[in-house]
């Protein structure tokens, strides 16, 4: 499972960083249906089946703080025996998981402010807490115009628009990326979800920075919604996700490289509000 699960996230078979983080820690329960002598064998075999789970996508920092969370509570516990060590593992995976669908939850909660009634709104990319965040705003009965990027080249913004089109009361724009620029002006809200927020930057899907900037130059307040999580400190460092080149050209590339990255880093000063599970955030 945990080799499945690996190949999913660096497929990105599972679009939000929540998901991802979710996965992954079920994923590790695996270790502990392993038959195993002694306690530092077991601690051994979870740290390295984490290590691996995180390698599949070091730029999400939810990730990496499951994993860390995990394996800081198995190997900090005062653990008498195997299945101690085991019954740890069990029930902080199962911590992590509520705590992870809190926080998204929570987030998306805290964000139906943002998508005021009758406004017109342009997001970027897929953001599961964004979706919820405007699903609720819906349920509520507010009207919506919606803008999605197409988000090349995973076109992960196609599964946006169609979530939004299956929503009474939103009117639905799936948009070229190039093309934001021409439609933000008439946005009243730029709404992205956010990966992770490391110091004065904010890292997202490839393509947020011109938004950001683009936003920012035509008058267009910008919001981040996510997990508080996702905001880190000194034991993460982010690393870019280099994409196969397949996705951007199938034909060989005869003469020139194919640079295909899979975040980009926004300025926080760009960004005008950041909404987490713990409400609106100075940016």
């Amino acid at each position: 499972m945990i080799d499945e699960t690996v190949e999913e996230i660096a497929d990105m078979q599972t679009h939000s960083a929540s998901n991802v983080a979710i996965k992954a820690a079920r994923a590790l329960l695996t270790v502990a249906d392993r038959e195993v002598t002694t306690v530092e064998e077991y601690e051994r075999d979870l740290e390295r089946n984490a290590s691996v789970l995180r390698r599949a996508n070091p730029s999400h920092a939810i990730l990496q703080n499951a994993m860390a969370d995990i394996v800081d509570a198995v190997t900090t516990a005062d653990l008498t025996d195997v299945e101690d060590a085991k019954a740890v593992t069990r029930s902080t995976v199962d911590t992590v998981i509520e705590n992870v669908r809190r926080e998204k939850q929570d987030a998306a909660a805290n964000a139906v402010p943002l998508f005021e009634d009758g406004s017109t709104i342009l997001t970027h990319d897929y953001s599961s807490t964004v979706l919820a965040g405007l699903e609720r705003a819906v349920e509520d009965g507010r009207e919506l115009e919606v803008y999605v990027t197409e988000a090349r080249p995973r076109y992960l913004g196609r599964r946006t628009a169609r979530r939004l089109a299956g929503l009474d009361g939103v009117e639905t724009h799936l948009i070229v990326d190039s093309a934001a620029g021409h439609h933000l002006p008439k946005c009243d809200r730029l709404i992205t979800g956010i990966t992770s927020i490391v110091d004065d930057n904010m890292y997202n899907r490839i393509g947020t920075f011109p938004l950001a900037a683009t936003a920012n130059e035509v008058g267009t307040p910008m919001a981040a919604v996510g997990a508080s999580s996702k905001i880190v400190g000194k034991r993460f460092v982010f690393e870019n996700e280099y994409r196969p080149v397949s996705e951007v050209m199938r034909e060989p590339a005869e003469g020139f490289n194919i640079e295909n990255p899979g975040y980009d880093a926004t300025p926080l000063s760009l960004v005008d509000t950041i909404i987490t599970d713990k409400g609106e955030l100075e940016a």
